[in-house]
């Protein structure tokens, strides 16, 4: 059985943050997004909500996420800094970095060797997919004075922290932290304490945003290799939505929105703007 989470813990750590006061725990909730996304909806522009359990977690698009109480870290940030939506853009690249970061610095995974960021919302380790982010936002209206502003944004974060085993579906693609250490834990019914990890993923999405806010971080001219093999040169295959057809290319930058660009084998250059991409 999971070990009791410590909130107390977690609020400590992030004290001096946006975060601060304003952490939940919950041992289930169908998902932490829609608690979010009902919060905002009702006028709240702040929060963290952190479930041991989703019952009925999320990925893009129509994918469902595989959830086991007190096996992964399921969390959601509600946050509504006053930036241009044209910058609330680079939302899931900053998530993306901040959780990779996070990862490395509690775990001890080389980036992006060991922790990879799948562009660009899926943290890959080890060639599998251990955490994914799904983020929703909603915009206040242009004025003649003011271009349109990032009204609030639903970051949400899932880590696989303490699976051993997954269905069979996902098992060849999937993996988590404690599969992946290279000193595994001496007790096999021990499990990894996610308040660290969580405590982590939030100072490092703090700092992140405060860059952001003041324009340090440009996908364009930022050395994304840092951070991602999947930039420049991967071969993948796209798999899109709404009905349309899927493709396979290279990947070749970005472009300056911070949309990735793909070689099609068709001879066009693609800008992914959804769908999932994936190794051939």
């Amino acid at each position: 059985m999971p070990e009791t989470f410590d909130l107390r813990a977690v609020e400590k750590a992030v004290a001096g943050t946006e975060f601060a006061r304003h952490l939940h725990h919950l041992a289930s909730v169908p998902s932490t997004n829609d608690l979010a996304l009902a919060v905002a909806r009702a006028g709240g522009r702040e929060g963290v909500w952190i479930a041991d359990q989703q019952t009925a977690g999320r990925g893009r698009g129509s994918h469902r996420w595989h959830s086991t109480a007190g096996d992964g870290l399921y969390m959601t940030a509600l946050i509504a800094p006053h930036i241009p939506m044209k910058s609330a853009l680079n939302l899931s690249l900053i998530t993306a970095i901040a959780v990779q970061s996070a990862i490395a610095s509690t775990f001890g995974f080389r980036i992006p060797g060991e922790i990879d960021i799948r562009w660009p919302n899926d943290l890959i380790l080890n060639g599998r997919k251990v955490g994914g982010i799904l983020i929703d936002t909603a915009s206040n209206p242009a004025s003649p004075t003011e271009a349109a502003t990032l009204r609030h944004a639903i970051i949400g974060i899932g880590i696989n922290v303490n699976h051993l085993a997954f269905p069979p579906e996902l098992e060849p693609i999937a993996t988590s932290l404690r599969r992946e250490l290279r000193d595994p834990v001496e007790d096999s019914t021990k499990c990894l304490r996610r308040e660290p990890l969580a405590a982590a993923i939030l100072l490092a999405l703090s700092n992140e945003l405060r860059a952001m806010a003041t324009d340090n971080l440009q996908p364009a001219t930022c050395n994304l290799s840092l951070y991602s093999t999947w930039i420049t040169g991967k071969r993948v295959r796209v798999e899109a939505r709404d009905n349309a057809a899927g493709y396979t290319g290279t990947t070749a930058g970005l472009n300056p929105s911070g949309f990735l660009l793909v070689a099609g084998d068709d001879g066009q250059i693609h800008t992914v703007l959804s769908g999932g991409l994936r190794e051939p």
